[in-house]
């Protein structure tokens, strides 16, 4: 059998003017995930990531914590910047992207406080719920059509998890950096592979993508009869001021 490892990225910017990039705190998640793996000599034999900026830092300090070879990751350098070549062997599948949770949020001005945007319990409040309006298909603030509906974020993602299992060998290890949301939709179809009610795939997905760990590791089987889902969020490697949600 193959073996999938979907790990969402570090922990991003929050109200900064560019969410999509790692804090100092997700360089170092990142680094520490690196250094686990190596140290338990798992490292993956293929990579996969989305196409976002952060997806490609949280590779990049994987990819260092894991030739550092300890938990010792030092202080966290700054962030790369944008254009920085791709790592040889690395496949990047826009499957894997998040779907556009600040657009979603923003269709639901009435659950913007002044706070919303700098607050990050008060943010997490009107996510809940826009995220709840989004995936039962109510419009936006006056009709306003999201960016991608959540049966397209569902389909892209079902998508992207059956190309990755269809390119993990027997005996193979892929690595996928990707986000919580998609890792999520991931979970919600592989624990029941039959549902098609996107309502209940819906309420699953929202019990998974709320506790989703950054760097955390969730892992799927590839056999005979496909993907299954083995564990969720793994993240032995963070805890302390290194644990976060957000």
């Amino acid at each position: 059998m193959g073996l999938l490892l979907l790990v969402r990225h570090g922990q991003a910017s929050f109200g900064a003017d560019d969410y999509d990039v790692l804090s100092p705190t997700g360089w170092e998640q990142g680094r520490l995930l690196g250094a686990s793996l190596a140290a338990a000599g798992a490292l993956p034999t293929a990579l996969v990531r989305g196409s976002m900026r952060r997806h490609r830092e949280t590779l990049e300090a994987l990819v260092d914590g894991a030739g550092r070879g300890s938990g010792d990751t030092g202080t966290p350098e700054p962030p790369g910047t944008p254009g920085t070549p791709e790592a040889p062997g690395v496949t990047v599948d826009a499957g894997w992207d998040e779907f556009d949770h600040l657009g979603v949020v923003g269709a639901h001005p009435d659950l913007l406080g002044d706070d919303a945007w700098s607050d990050r319990r008060a943010f997490q409040t009107a996510f809940v719920e826009a995220t709840r309006r989004w995936t039962a298909g109510e419009p936006g603030a006056d009709g306003a059509a999201y960016p991608e509906s959540w049966g397209e974020f569902l389909g892209r993602v079902r998508g992207a998890l059956t190309a990755a299992a269809a390119a993990t060998g027997s005996g193979g290890t892929t690595l996928v950096v990707t986000s919580g949301g998609a890792i999520a939709a991931a979970c919600a179809a592989l624990v029941d592979p039959e549902e098609t009610d996107e309502a209940r795939l819906a309420r699953a997905w929202s019990r998974f993508n709320t506790v989703c760990v950054n760097t955390g590791v969730t892992r799927v089987v590839v056999g005979s009869t496909g993907p299954r889902l083995l564990t969720f969020n793994e993240h032995p490697h963070v805890s302390g001021d290194t644990l976060t949600y957000r």
